[in-house]
């Protein structure tokens, strides 16, 4: 007879993503994931695999929350500039903030984890193509509507866009000088006008 399951499987992959949130993928050990998640080791492995396809799954769900988010905030109707605006705006106020915080699972994983795994590659990819196209359809949108001049490229810009919120956070990361990014946003959001 199998046995049941003593814990909650959804609970504690979202215990794992805020621990690897927090350190980091090489900082946290499978000792610190079962502590954390107050599971053993067999049961973590039976569930999840080991360390490398738990923080997949993390990092997956990671991207379904945030990737939502973006959608709700980028494909709401109306204008569509401000909302552009007001996401990169949000993104530098979170990398202001970030020297202080966790900062972005993406952005972590990118600089952390990117350059030799493919796994963590492949889905840092897939969160900035959809930044990208979400705010590209945005920008699409805003030109439709006439908020956007119509010489403006809304593919070129989104991935300018892109480029420079994920350097706001890296920057945040490092507890650099917040007017580097909020120079860096207006600057960047002054190709709207």
């Amino acid at each position: 007879m199998a046995r049941t399951k003593e814990f909650d499987p959804d609970a504690a992959l979202q215990s794992a993503l805020e621990l690897f949130w927090e350190r980091g993928y090489e900082a946290t050990s499978m000792a610190d994931l079962t502590g954390h998640l107050g599971i053993g080791r067999a049961s973590l492995y039976a569930t999840f695999g080991g360390k490398h396809e738990l923080f997949i799954k993390a990092l997956d769900r990671y991207r379904e929350n945030t990737d939502a988010k973006l959608l709700a905030e980028l494909s709401q109707p109306g204008a569509a500039l401000p909302t552009v605006r007001a996401v990169v705006r949000r993104f530098a106020d979170e990398a202001v903030l970030e020297s202080r915080h966790r900062g972005c699972l993406i952005t972590n994983t990118a600089t952390e984890l990117a350059a030799r795994d493919p796994d963590a590659a492949r889905r840092v990819r897939a969160s900035w193509d959809t930044l990208e196209t979400l705010t590209a359809g945005a920008l699409a949108r805003a030109q439709a509507q006439g908020e956007l001049a119509p010489e403006k490229d809304p593919r070129a810009i989104a991935r300018l866009l892109l480029t420079v919120m994920q350097g706001m956070r890296v920057i945040g990361k490092a507890g650099d000088d917040p007017q580097r990014i909020t120079d860096a946003a207006r600057l960047a959001l002054s190709l709207l006008d």
